[in-house]
């Protein structure tokens, strides 16, 4: 083709080595003929097995155990303060946050803290930022005490 010809259609054609023949498995020993790909003697070579299949073993998907329920990876977990704790830690009352807790090593930071109602207490208690059951929120406030969780 000259230089000053326009390029045609039926001028084009692929760049040298981007076509390439399909390897055409066991067609002859001249291209990949004799074993196939499959290597030597063995079940995998004489026929198809089934995916799972251990030789007979009892697979792992048998081994596992079933129908067991389920682990909630979204749940929140709580550290968990008595009242009895709280009196012991605290016992003239006052505002307590999560951070005095975090001070004094009741509880471990950066994670939700929840006030439950075992033992008594007669001080005053300000909780800010803790969670509480039902009978220490009734404990609590009977002591003249009040509980904020944000």
């Amino acid at each position: 083709m000259a230089d000053n010809e326009i390029l045609q259609m039926h001028d084009l054609k692929p760049a040298p080595g981007a076509k390439k023949d399909r390897t055409r498995v066991g067609r002859g020993e001249g291209s990949k003929g004799k074993t196939a790909g499959r290597g030597f003697k063995g079940q995998t070579k004489r026929t198809n097995v089934r995916p799972g299949f251990e030789g007979g073993q009892l697979p792992l998907y048998m081994r596992l155990p079933k129908l067991r329920g389920f682990k909630n990876p979204f749940r929140t977990v709580f550290q968990v303060i008595n009242i009895a704790k709280l009196a012991e830690i605290f016992p003239e009352g006052g505002e307590v946050t999560v951070a005095d807790l975090v001070a004094k090593g009741a509880v471990r930071a950066n994670q939700p803290v929840k006030v439950l109602g075992e033992g008594e207490t007669s001080a005053k208690f300000t909780l800010k930022g803790v969670k509480a059951s039902a009978s220490a929120k009734a404990k609590i406030e009977a002591a003249g005490g009040s509980i904020s969780e944000d």
